[in-house]
């Protein structure tokens, strides 16, 4: 058998393209004039029954004149409508603005067809509507730079599980999932998709039965690789389509072409697009109506499981005659040709399949994968003719009752063909509200996060189940010492001060290497609390289950001078330890204890654990609240208000059970100590209170059953967590199964506080976006991070500092941003801005956007392959 092989792709432009397929003359659609314009009253899509924009989205439509568009619009802030199905008419456009999304309910009941049984699994599968229907129409179509999102990975209303997680399941039981398919069209003529964007279908993303004239022009299909049967367009027993410009990754075949009992499938062109994820530009499988005259133009696919499909079987086999493909640039493909008339090895019946007059001309894979080429017998041979076509480091083919015929010898051009692929185009007109597939969520449980720890992107495998640990399980603790303020001390197992039982089991380690526990009576403790890394691990647990009752307190802000610290805190720490005495001497004789100063418990002993016990840093709280000194009364909201509770220093395998943290600006500080590592925490049935940035650093810590508490009473806007996780790390912060809450406030009710914004830790300038003030300004890349107005430098280090949050199985309460909950650190334009980065694609693009080449100025071997995400959620449920 010859070598596949190619030419140059400039051969297009000398001999011009072949005619298009559809007997149509197609251009680029225009939108039409508008009936009537609506306007968002949502943030983002509500449980059922609230916030239905059904009714008025539908009466629209119904008293729209023909050749005229309903309109989604933004206002007042909102950009968001939900809807239960909805049914198109001739004529009449459905027009989405940019940055509008139009969600499908999660209800099953508004799709069910009279059965009962959509949201649920049978052997039909048949049981549900789809969310947008355009039948018997002509002329209709859906428009606009907006979204429609037929939310498939959000938990289905009153049950346990996804419309996807209904598919995977019903694929495991040998069932059929009824889920709704997201735009049906049947029976119609010359409907029109332009510039939409599709995304999350439960079912597929579009469907076309009898139709007779369609184009899809610059739309977007999305949808992740794991969402079962999410094809992107379907053409079914149709002719005369059109699919151009457009950009498509699903879960399922990205175009797959079919031709059922209902007729054939014929004169089709699919022209300068790009797939990504899915299972490829197929057709079939079935083909019993029989399909012609279709032609692949232009197409790049990179990351699909098949490329050029055509499958079939005796069980639903038909003629498939006269297909070409041209100029096709294939990449990461594993089948990059697949022509199958077994599709189904154990499918019986007499439908047979038949493949002839199937071209390929200038095919180029850039990598190495199969070719399939197999006929159904000797009496039913593939007719195939190849010209020009070449896949990398293919093994000899040796094809299966078929006839190959060849045209001109390979003539590669590698870069013609790479030069031609794309990135998926982002959406940069709204911050998004990115879902994990079900896959990514998986990878989320707590032995998950924190089986690894060392440095990032070489960390070694180091199990950890924090969950067994006796301090979870409720486990009677020993203690071997014993806090108690109205007890007599006796310096050795009896002590009045916590600091003063730690200092103890510092000195005893030296001669005990096992876990020492300290059993703290209930009192309010006024000290501040040092661990250092001892050479055993300590645990403080409180003798009274109600952690309120069992209270470390201090005051203490980062603006505070060594010299004040020195006179309310220095007895505490006379006589102590030496490890103990240098945590105290680093910050005794700085002009001001800083941010990681102000920790009133400062936690450096790996294995630390505490239980039943309330950190409170009482800076400007309650009965301890100060006046501010005059001499940073200034700067006192901008700089001087970080008091932090507790700070986890470079400890590893620090654990937290039944433990309250309280304060306002950077309450948890969970800090590496070495940027680029992994250490970890964990916290259980936990409460964390704050209003800026309150649990922050660039550790892995997990929140598990615990609850976060946003305060609104002195700021209009809130960050629950500011993360600096190192993009070498595979995690930063996960809440999982806990609970989004507020104080009541107004700030907090206006539903304008985020989850997070991501530290740009260390930055003195920024060469992201533009900034105009003051002029002349430039931020370079250089080995140290400076600015002198009005130029900087910015170092490798700081820009991987991106910031990890995942958020999965929680309840978000209405304080939250619905539709933007990730925050840009600082606002765009000024010098210490940098964008909300939700992966690994957007910190790679974000850099080139900047001018700054990963590969050639940071010495990356390529762009990153893992798919964790940096901000995520899954499964959460909106209070």
């Amino acid at each position: 058998m010859r070598r596949i092989g190619i030419c140059q792709l400039a051969w297009l432009l000398v001999l011009g393209a072949v005619h298009a397929q559809d007997t149509r003359k197609v251009t680029e659609p225009v939108v039409p004039p508008v009936c009537a314009v609506l306007i968002a009253k949502l943030s983002a899509p509500v449980s059922s029954p609230n916030g239905d924009d059904t009714a008025r989205i539908q009466q629209a439509i119904n008293v729209c004149g023909q050749g005229h568009a309903v309109r989604l619009a933004q206002g007042n802030g909102h950009q968001a409508y939900r809807s239960s199905p909805l049914q198109l008419k001739s004529g009449v456009t459905l027009l989405i603005d940019a940055g509008v999304t139009l969600y499908a309910t999660t209800d099953p009941a508004a799709y069910d067809r009279g059965s009962k049984s959509c949201g649920t699994n049978d052997l039909s599968g048949k049981g549900c509507k789809p969310f947008i229907t355009a039948e018997n129409t002509e002329g209709s179509g859906i428009m606009g730079e907006g979204v429609i999102d037929g939310q498939g990975g959000r938990v289905i209303d009153n049950q346990a599980e996804s419309w996807w997680q209904l598919a995977r399941r019903a694929q495991k039981e040998g069932k059929k999932q009824n889920v709704p398919r997201l735009i049906e069209v049947t029976s119609a003529g010359n409907f029109t998709l332009y510039r939409i964007t599709l995304r999350n279908a439960a079912n597929f993303h579009v469907t076309l039965s009898r139709v007779d004239g369609f184009t899809a022009w610059g739309i977007k299909i999305d949808a992740p690789k794991d969402a079962r049967n999410t094809d992107g367009i379907d053409p079914i027993a149709s002719r005369n389509i059109t699919i151009a410009e457009s950009f498509i990754r699903t879960g399922d075949d990205n175009i797959a072409i079919k031709a059922g009992r209902a007729g054939r499938s014929e004169n089709i062109s699919i022209l300068s697009n790009h797939f990504y994820n899915g299972h490829g530009m197929s057709i079939g499988s079935e083909t019993e109506g029989g399909v012609g005259n279709v032609l692949v133009e232009n197409l790049t696919m990179d990351g699909a499981t098949s490329g050029l499909r055509i499958k079939s079987d005796v069980s639903r086999g038909g003629l498939v005659e006269n297909v070409r493909y041209r100029h096709v640039c294939l990449r990461n493909v594993r089948t990059p040709i697949d022509l199958d008339t077994r599709y189904d090895p154990r499918a019986a019946g007499n439908k047979i399949p038949v493949y002839k007059s199937v071209s390929f001309e200038h095919v180029q894979s850039l990598t190495p994968g199969r070719v399939v080429m197999r006929g159904l017998d000797a009496d039913h041979k593939l007719g195939v003719h190849l010209n020009n076509v070449e896949i990398d480091g293919a093994r000899p083919i040796t094809a299966t009752h078929a006839d190959l015929t060849w045209g001109e010898s390979p003539a590669s051009n590698r870069a013609a063909c790479e030069s031609r692929f794309v990135d998926f185009p982002a959406d940069k007109r709204i911050a998004v509200r990115p879902q994990l597939s079900p896959d990514q969520a998986s990878r989320y449980s707590p032995t998950e996060v924190l089986k690894t720890v060392g440095i990032g992107a070489k960390e070694r495998l180091d199990p950890w189940d924090p969950l067994a640990d006796p301090l979870a399980t409720g486990a009677v603790l020993k203690a071997d010492y014993t806090v108690d303020q109205s007890a007599m001390a006796d310096g050795r197992t009896i002590f009045n001060s916590v600091q003063a039982a730690v200092n103890r089991a510092v000195i005893d380690s030296n001669t005990r290497t096992a876990r020492q526990f300290i059993l703290v009576k209930p009192g309010v403790y006024r000290e501040l609390l040092y661990v250092p890394a001892a050479t055993a691990p300590i645990t403080l647990f409180g003798s009274d289950s109600d952690a309120t009752k069992t209270r470390i307190v201090a005051n203490l802000h980062a603006g505070t001078s060594g010299d004040s610290y020195t006179k309310k805190f220095g007895a505490q720490f006379a006589g102590v330890d030496k490890s103990i005495a240098d945590m105290y001497v680093s910050l005794k004789d700085r002009p001001t204890v800083s941010t990681p100063g102000s920790a009133i418990a400062w936690i450096r002993n790996h294995g630390f654990q505490a239980r039943n016990i309330t950190f409170e840093n009482a800076w400007n709280r309650g009965e301890v609240a100060e006046t501010v000194p005059a001499e940073i009364l200034a700067q006192h909201v901008q700089t001087f208000n970080q008091a932090v509770a507790l700070m986890v220093d470079g400890a590893d395998k620090v654990q937290f059970e039944n433990v309250r943290f309280l304060g306002f600006q950077d309450t948890l500080f969970l800090n590496t100590a070495v940027p680029g590592t992994t250490v970890r925490s964990f916290f259980n049935k936990s409460y964390v209170e704050g209003d800026t940035d309150f649990i922050f650093g660039d550790a892995t810590a997990y929140f598990y059953q615990s609850e976060i508490k946003s305060l609104g009473a002195r700021k209009s806007l809130s960050y629950v967590a500011a993360p600096s996780t190192n993009i070498g790390s595979r995690f930063g912060f996960v809440f999982n199964q806990s609970k989004f809450t507020h104080d009541g406030t107004a700030n907090a009710l206006a539903g304008n506080f985020k989850f997070a914004r991501q530290w740009f830790r260390g930055q003195k300038c920024t060469p992201y976006g533009v900034v105009t003030m003051p002029t002349d300004y430039a931020c370079r890349l250089a080995a140290n991070d400076r600015y002198d107005a009005p130029t900087g430098t910015i170092s490798k280090g700081v820009l991987e500092t991106v910031g990890k949050v995942i958020i999965l199985n929680s309840v978000i309460g209405v304080h939250i941003d619905k539709a933007k909950p990730w925050a840009d650190w600082n606002a765009a334009g000024t010098i210490k801005h940098r964008p909300a980065q939700h992966s690994s694609d957007e910190f790679w693009s974000n850099l080139v956007a900047a001018g700054i080449d990963p590969i050639r100025h940071l010495a990356y071997a390529g762009k990153p392959t893992n798919d964790e995400p940096f901000l995520g959620e899954f499964n959460n449920k909106d209070e």
